[in-house]
């Protein structure tokens, strides 16, 4: 018996393919404002920026619009206000609060996007309205596990008593900015692990080459679960090698 495929709102819950999942550049203040001669194009998501700058899964505009077709043809948004001119109104920071209709259920979703100054004249709006349905989508699931930091789900069995936890003393040594590229980067590997892709989320750690305290941080951010595929995979490539 052929296995029955999720329809409607249980279709949205669904994992993205991998082919769907597009990267983000996401760099500090300091790797952002460098130096012109500094940055590189980038052969990840084929933007120009600093060579170091950490890439974060995110699900595009038209793979969402797509999703949201597959599951209710005739979905809808529309903004909570209109302004006097009978347009969407947006707020004083430029963003826009709205209600996004799938299969006859709404959800509220809010979107901004900072503007630029090379910017095509409406396509700062464009990027608010992508950003509004990609927050409204997450509240019916969609591309949750690329939203969230932590694990969304845990076994109803504990960890045995014999497992040993990762100390976060390392992490506790870390400023602010250091913490949120390391929690950036155990966001990816999650992501990667989630969708089964292991030697992806090896590559991705590897990729930054982290020192040994900052690697030791990072350890503390993932559960034993992503510890143990890592280290599964790091004992796969050795074994190779040898």
């Amino acid at each position: 018996m052929s296995e029955t495929k999720p329809t409607g709102l249980a279709l949205l819950r669904e994992p993205f393919p991998p082919h769907q999942i597009s990267k983000l550049p996401k760099g500090t203040k300091e790797q952002n404002d460098c130096d012109y001669s500094k940055k590189r194009k980038c052969n990840i998501c084929g933007g120009f920026h600093h060579p170091d700058i950490i890439h974060l899964d995110y699900v595009g505009h038209a793979a969402l619009t797509d999703r949201l077709l597959d599951a209710d043809p005739s979905w809808l948004w529309e903004p909570l206000a209109l302004g006097s001119d009978g347009l969407p109104a947006f707020d004083k920071t430029g963003g826009l609060w709205g209600r996004l209709t799938v299969c006859g259920t709404s959800r509220i979703g809010y979107g901004n996007a900072q503007g630029k100054t090379y910017m095509d004249v409406g396509s700062r709006e464009k990027e608010v309205i992508g950003d509004f349905l990609r927050n409204a989508a997450m509240r019916f699931g969609a591309a949750l596990d690329l939203w969230h930091k932590g694990e969304l789900h845990v076994d109803d069995e504990p960890e045995p008593k014999s497992a040993k936890s990762v100390p976060a003393d390392e992490l506790s040594k870390q400023d602010a900015d250091t913490v949120a590229f390391l929690t950036e980067i155990a966001g990816n590997v999650r992501s990667m692990i989630v969708r089964k892709d292991v030697a992806g989320a090896y590559d991705e750690i590897e990729a930054h080459n982290l020192e040994i305290e900052l690697k030791t941080a990072l350890w503390a951010l993932l559960d034993s679960k992503e510890r143990s595929a890592i280290k599964a995979e790091a004992t796969q490539r050795k074994q190779k090698v040898d």
